[in-house]
Order: C-alpha cells, then structure tokens, then sequence
C-alpha cells in the first residue's frame, strides 16, 4: 500500500461560502490549487476544517469530485454522526479517485465504546480498500484510539496505514512509543500545528496536517523542511525550527481552539482572499477583541518574519 500521500505538508482546506452562504466550489479548487503550486503535497477535505458537520453529504461529495477532477492530490474526511454516511464518503472518495482517507471517530451514538468504534472503523476501511488510511485521532470526538485497536484494525485491513494525532504532545509521543514503532511501515502524521517540531524531531512523523499552513504556505513548508533536517541530527536546523514554531506559536494555538475555522478564514482575509469572509452560520464570528487580537500577533509574525528571513540570506 503506498502511503506517499502521508508525507510532506497537507493543509486541511476550509470551505469559503458564496454571498448566499453556499459552499464556493470554484474558490475551493482555486485554493487548493495555488496550495499544492507553492509546494504542499496534497489537501485534507473535509476534516474540521472544513466543516464538515454544517455540508450535506452532496456537498461534500461535490467538493471531493472538484478537487480530484483538478488533478489535486486529495484526503477524503469521513467525519459523520453515522457509520452508514462515513461509509458513504469512503465509498465515493475511492469511485472518484482520492488519493487517501482521514478516518474519523464515530460520534454521538456510543462514541466511547470500543467496540461501535471498531465496527465504525472496519467499515470504512472495507468502504474503500485500496485507498491508504489514517485514523484521525482527537480528544475533541470523545474516544483514543490505542495501540491494541489500532493493530486489530491494520491485521484485518491492509489499508491502515497510519494514524494522524491530533491530541498534543503527550499523544504524540504515545503514537511514536506504541503504534509506530512497533511497525516500521505505520506512518504517523502531525494533526495540530502547536507541535510540528516534536511530531517530526522526536516522534518520527512523517507528514504535517495544517491549519495555518492555508494562510502562511510558505512559512509552514520552511518550517517542515527544518524539521526533518533537525530529525536529522542538523543542529542549525534545530535551532531555526525552534525559532520559527516559537515566532508562529499564537497563530499555530488557534489550531487547538474551537473557533479555529473562524481565525483561519479571517487570516485568509488579511491575505486577501475575500472568499473567505463568511460562514456558513450567520452567528459565527470572532468577537472585536479575538479579531483585533489575531490581527496583531499576524502582524507581529509578519514582521518578525520579514527580518528574520532575511537574516538568513
């Protein structure tokens, strides 16, 4: 099973609205596109950043078929409050051609029980079998997935290949001990932004999952790059990816908050993207004070960034 499409950066797309707060597929493929052109390997939709529990299952769908009919290296979300729709999404990223699939946790309904979520899991891994898969882990859908599901899963489907942590540095570190390296060929992917260095440099991931990384490409890419020569033993390489991550730490930290989506897409704004201004809920919106707060620490990574760039040359 080729598990490529699970290295490098991978932002995780959101999903810009039309005036009539309707998903703009022509923005979407538009970003996705401008993405991969700057050097990021492939796109994530629709995980949470993408919002997936406010799309129809069409939608989603019709954005997966966008994406994939631009060329646009993609993996499919499963994300859904039941088996029989996340099996839905499986089955139609692997009959479109999506490179690879983000198998989320069932939610809601028994979602703490081990036992649903194996049933839950195997039935989308059986969904698509050909597609490579990561298990999406996340302390923000209720349930862990350990060392002993995860190897169940992977004897019984080929597929699994991996496992993206979403849950911080001590779930990282859980992957790395436990999952990882216990099978050379499991690939484990960086899930938050707060912890690149340490999924890379101490984990051994092998990929990035973004969120900042929509609206700093280039800078997240410098900072992947640094991190696998830290992994390395490069000791200049270490120093630069601590100064970066540290410079890019209160941007990076929204990726672990509710209103993740929320900043990005105001971030996306300052770039210019206007396609991003709205959401699909009227009443979701940064308050004045979290607007103008992002504003100054993207103006002060900005600067920062200005001279500390050029310090290098």
């Amino acid at each position: 099973m080729n598990d490529s499409i699970f290295t490098g950066c991978i932002p995780a797309l959101m999903t810009p609205c039309t005036a009539d707060r309707q998903p703009d597929f022509d923005a979407l493929v538009a970003k996705g596109q401008e993405l991969i052109d700057i050097g990021m390997s492939g796109v994530v939709y629709c995980g949470s950043m993408g919002d997936w529990p406010l799309l129809t299952e069409a939608q989603r769908q019709q954005g997966v078929s966008r994406l994939v009919e631009a060329g646009i290296p993609t993996i499919v979300g499963t994300g859904a409050v039941n088996s029989r729709e996340a099996v839905s999404h499986a089955a139609h990223a692997a009959e479109v051609g999506a490179h690879g699939l983000m198998v989320i946790p069932r939610v809601l309904s028994r979602g703490t029980s081990v036992a649903a979520q194996r049933a839950h899991f195997s039935a989308i891994l059986d969904a698509a079998p050909q597609l490579p898969a990561v298990i999406y882990n996340s302390p923000y859908y209720g349930f862990a997935t350990r060392a002993d599901l995860f190897f169940e899963l992977r004897r019984q489907h080929p597929n699994l290949i991996g496992f993206k942590e979403f849950g911080g540095a001590s779930d990282l570190r859980y992957a790395a001990e436990n999952i990882t390296s216990q099978d050379d060929d499991v690939t484990l992917m960086v899930g938050v932004d707060t912890t690149v260095f340490h999924g890379f440099v101490n984990c051994g991931a092998t990929g990035a999952i973004t969120g900042i990384g929509n609206a700093l490409p280039r800078e997240v890419l410098q900072l992947v790059a640094l991190c696998k020569q830290a992994a390395q033993g490069n000791v200049e390489a270490r120093r630069l990816a601590l100064e970066l991550e540290s410079a890019l730490g209160v941007l990076s930290s929204f990726d672990e908050g509710a209103d993740l989506v929320l900043y990005y897409k105001h971030l996306m704004v300052l770039n210019g993207d206007t396609e991003y201004s709205l959401h699909f809920n009227e009443t979701d919106a940064l308050s004045d004070a979290q607007r103008r707060y992002a504003e100054t620490q993207y103006e002060l990574f900005r600067n920062w960034y200005a001279q500390w760039s050029a310090a290098l040359k």
